[in-house]
């Protein structure tokens, strides 16, 4: 299965994965939305996700499915290459994790080692996750400055988390603090950044 919200590098991919003799793309979805009631339909081995989807990511799809259909192993494609992400990808249970740069061979070989049980991840971006700093937020703190990034107010941020507008507002001040950001838009931008939201 694969989901990537770019119709053209979608069918490039399918394309390119059509060509391996034991690799078939059983389906394909263009939002974060579709990826796990369409798992549980078509029961794949191994769902390709990028993380950059629209409605939900691709890392909070991959851990829903996860949950959902354990017997499916995720593979992240991506452009988001931070440490970051490699980190909420494990978390969120995937079994690689590998870059869009890389040569169109690598994703076929990912794909097999993934399905076979093994953990693929793109080595350098390994190394740098091992050296960059951990995330200094709560979930909570994540959960609050993400949706401050889709552009969300204090009052709609509030009703959707189910908490006043004043923790609300002291969250996203802890974050600012602990980013040594300037403002809140600072404190997502360095956030994005490292890979964080």
């Amino acid at each position: 299965m694969l989901a990537e919200d770019m119709n053209m590098v979608r069918g490039a991919l399918v394309a390119l994965l059509r060509l391996e003799p034991d690799i078939e793309v059983v389906g394909e979805v263009a939002s974060g939305d579709e990826i796990v009631p369409r798992a549980l339909e078509w029961r794949p081995d191994v769902a390709v996700v990028d993380i950059d989807l629209p409605g939900v990511d691709g890392l909070t799809a991959a851990g829903r499915l996860h949950q959902e259909l354990p017997g499916c192993r995720c593979l992240v494609l991506t452009s988001l290459g931070r440490p970051g992400n490699l980190r909420r990808a494990l978390a969120a249970h995937v079994a690689g994790f590998i870059l869009k740069d890389a040569p169109p061979d690598q994703l076929a070989e990912a794909i097999r080692g993934v399905a076979r049980g093994g953990r693929v991840i793109d080595p350098q971006l390994a190394l740098a996750a091992w050296d960059s700093a951990e995330n200094p937020l709560t979930a909570r703190e994540c959960e609050v400055l993400r949706m401050a990034a889709s552009g969300a107010e204090v009052s709609e941020i509030a009703r959707g988390l189910f908490l006043s507008p004043g923790t609300v507002r002291n969250y996203l001040t802890t974050a600012v603090t602990k980013l040594n950001g300037r403002n809140r838009v600072d404190a997502i931008r360095i956030a994005e950044q490292a890979g964080w939201l």
